[in-house]
């Protein structure tokens, strides 16, 4: 990570010298200015500079003349005013105008310190939100991921964090997910961004097959090996790997992909000749790989290599309160492509499809949505364009039934117990989507968290 910049600006000589040798030595890369023309100039030139510290009293330019400029020139920098006239009224003065805070001479050095850092780390955490509010916006993607629920965003903030990094990541999820993607997010995050994503499917390939793909052989090596040929790994050379289904690997081969990931050294099939590659590696498996390890299928050593970072995709079980943006943006894609005048999606088709569990996720759930566009008979998908039977017999089934699937003690039941289990098992049936679940209960979705929040229930 490289070190974050502060900007001094005084025009007293020995405060400069005191203040960058404090800051140098907390691990700041300190850049100085005698007056706020020359730190101007600076800021103008360098692009990255995280923070500005400033005298208020200034020849020539003043620390709160230079703070409007910096404004303008930088917007929401974060700026520290120095100043030894502390008075109530300059400080607050300062605040209002946006100054980030005030220290008062002769400055406490370690009140100092811990200002800049809390100060810079705010606006990088104010920064990240704001990004990651633009493109998880509702109808909006990230990196082509379709989400806005709770854990998506956390996964969306997740890729944010470990992409710039080079640390081997391993994505766990049940297929159809959207494991590949979610890869695709990673590295289009990543410092590798404008290098190669090369990626292969353990599960697809034989293994002398997926051996060949992935380390390259050369000629003669075997039956049909005309001429040398670059693997997966030397394609991906400075960019990243995407290893899918790795639980599906052999452990020879396991074993093989175990000494690269160690060393960065292979070699091609049939060759002894070593070769040096730069990959960053991510992983995808729908396994749950210590239970392959306790089978002996899979290395422990391997995982604990490519699992420095483990992300869990969700199920679309549990999300479902994003199945009505990913059912908008397929239906119109659908509509599009087959040239149906499909526009609209009628409330029982979505309840039908918010009550069904989608065993084989987003990927069930598009070839669903494909197959009602092409088979409408209208401009809105009524539940009987969805042809699969098990998909309404399991949403009927899913169904709140009202007060017939109630049964009464022959004590009775006090009102308010009776609604809290009525709430409790319309959440439940309804597999935790509140928009279902007061559409179900006849009340406002605002009302059903006042409940929930009145007795104390948890979905």
């Amino acid at each position: 990570m490289s070190k974050r910049r502060i900007l001094i600006v005084d025009d007293q000589i020995n405060t400069l010298k005191v203040l960058m040798a404090i800051l140098a030595d907390e691990g700041y890369d300190v850049t100085k200015a005698t007056s706020g023309k020359e730190a101007l100039g600076i800021l103008r030139k360098e692009e990255k500079i995280d923070a500005v510290l400033a005298d208020l009293k200034m020849p020539g330019m003043d620390g709160m003349d230079f703070f409007r400029s910096v404004k303008e020139m930088r917007g929401s920098i974060p700026f520290i005013i120095m100043t030894a006239y502390g008075t109530v009224k300059s400080a607050v003065q300062a605040l209002k105008e946006g100054v980030t805070n005030y220290l008062i001479k002769p400055l406490d050095f370690d009140e100092l310190v811990i200002m800049l850092d809390k100060s810079i780390r705010e606006r990088e955490m104010a920064t990240e939100l704001e990004k990651l509010r633009e493109i998880t916006g509702e109808g909006k993607t990230f990196h082509h991921i379709i989400g806005n629920s709770r854990k998506m965003k956390e996964i969306f903030d997740m890729v944010m964090t470990v992409g710039p990094t080079d640390a081997s990541i391993l994505i766990h999820g049940e297929t159809g997910t959207g494991k590949e993607l979610l890869a695709r997010a990673i590295h289009a995050e990543s410092r590798r961004q404008d290098k190669s994503l090369v990626c292969i499917n353990s599960a697809a390939l034989t293994e002398s097959l997926l051996e060949a793909e992935l380390f390259g052989y050369v000629k003669g090596a075997f039956t049909g090996a005309s001429s040398n040929r670059k693997g997966r790994l030397e394609t991906a050379d400075r960019g990243t790997l995407f290893l899918d289904e790795i639980g599906h690997m052999s452990l020879r081969l396991q074993s093989k992909l175990l000494r690269f990931v160690q060393e960065m050294v292979f070699e091609p099939v049939g060759s002894t000749d070593s070769r040096s590659v730069d990959v960053r590696l991510i992983a995808a498996t729908n396994l749950d790989l210590q239970e392959e390890i306790k089978a002996g299928r899979f290395l422990s050593d391997l995982l604990y290599r490519i699992e420095v970072i483990s992300i869990r995709v969700p199920p679309l079980r549990e999300r479902t309160e994003d199945i009505p943006l990913l059912v908008e943006n397929f239906f119109k894609q659908y509509a599009e492509r087959y040239q149906k005048r499909v526009s609209s999606v009628s409330s029982a088709a979505m309840n039908v499809l918010l009550r069904y569990p989608w065993p084989g996720n987003i990927r069930e759930l598009k070839n669903c949505l494909a197959r009602a566009v092409i088979l409408s008979k209208g401009p809105t998908l009524q539940p009987e364009d969805f042809p699969d039977k098990a998909l309404t017999e399991e949403a009927a089934a899913t169904e709140p039934k009202g007060l017939r699937s109630l049964e009464l003690p022959e004590s009775g039941i006090r009102l308010r117990d009776m609604e809290i289990e009525l709430v409790r098992k319309t959440l439940q049936q309804c597999r935790g989507n509140k928009s279902l679940a007061a559409q179900s209960l006849g009340i406002s979705r605002k009302a059903l968290y006042e409940k929930m929040e009145r007795y104390g229930i948890t979905s």
